[in-house]
């Protein structure tokens, strides 16, 4: 364990960063992070807002959990009311929104398929309808499904990828679109696997890269409208996706090829969506901020 969150000042309890997980492995995906041992980091508790996002609205797919639901809750912490979309993952989703309404924000849970045209549409309209606006768009579900090379990728898998990491972007983007204005943001979730590559995630690295380009060709796209287009690539988190993509023997390995010799927690990475979100990176468009605990140096 590394003491990390002792110098975040935490007064009532350290919490401490893992370095090893015990092997654990669910067999549905996205994956719950009930069900995560240990329980994922998502909240500093000395984390107070200054009303970065007062008055906004953020839409957040895939908020339930991981890096949504931290993004979230911060999001919350600087004035935002937040609407969440996620597939099934109910109670995941029930506990991410207590957190949110704690903080006196609104939050609206919408369980559904990104890869569904019309599902986007309607996330997106029962958003503004219910919340009264839409400021900023997270689009950060995702799934992978590792594989030893490219002959046991089937067609199907690629597809299916493809669907929900990239195509789901696009979707909700063009959904999103006719509600933002000047001042909106919007933020993709790519990954470090984009920059580096992965020889077991070979089409989730495919989607990653393809969604760094989406990122800068929509920048280029709305910068006339005043609208922000970024994104950011994680490296190796410690989210429900892992568990549920990883063999049980993977897993006390899991984020140990980094430099920093650990994955990451979603809480280190709030702070970075939260960034982008605000008038902070009001001259910043375009770009790929990376937290992925030095892994991209490495390439």
């Amino acid at each position: 364990m590394t003491d990390y969150f002792s110098y975040l000042g935490y007064k009532e309890e350290c919490q401490q960063v893992p370095v090893q997980f015990p092997p654990q492995h669910q067999s549905v995906q996205p994956g719950l992070e009930t069900l995560m041992v240990p329980q994922p980091i998502f909240d500093n508790p000395d984390y107070i807002g200054t009303g970065k996002l007062e008055g906004k609205v953020a839409l957040v797919s895939g908020g339930d959990s991981g890096i949504g639901r931290a993004v979230s809750l911060a999001f919350a912490k600087e004035g935002a009311d937040v609407s969440i979309v996620y597939y099934d993952e109910h109670e995941d989703a029930q506990i991410t929104k207590s957190y949110i309404e704690a903080q006196g924000r609104k939050c609206l849970l919408i369980s559904g398929d990104v890869r569904d045209e019309g599902f986007c549409q309607n996330a997106v309209y029962e958003t503004v309808s219910s919340l009264g606006s839409l400021d900023v768009l997270v689009n950060n579900a995702g799934v992978q499904f590792p594989q030893n090379g490219i002959e046991d990728i089937s067609i199907k898998q690629m597809r299916l990828t493809f669907e929900v990491n990239f195509f789901g972007i696009f979707i909700m983007t063009k959904m999103a679109l006719p509600y933002l204005k000047n001042g909106s943001t919007i933020i993709n979730t790519t990954s470090v696997t984009a920059y580096i590559g992965n020889d077991q995630l070979i089409d989730y690295s495919s989607t990653k890269g393809s969604i760094v380009s989406f990122t800068r060709a929509m920048a280029h796209s709305l910068v006339s409208k005043g609208i922000r287009v970024n994104a950011v690539a994680p490296g190796p988190i410690w989210t429900p996706l892992q568990p549920a993509s990883w063999p049980a023997d993977y897993i006390p390995t899991f984020g140990s090829n980094t430099p920093m010799k650990r994955a990451g927690q979603p809480v280190e990475l709030a702070p970075t969506y939260v960034y982008l979100a605000c008038d902070d990176s009001s001259y910043v468009t375009g770009q790929v901020l990376h937290v992925d605990g030095g892994q991209s140096m490495q390439s």
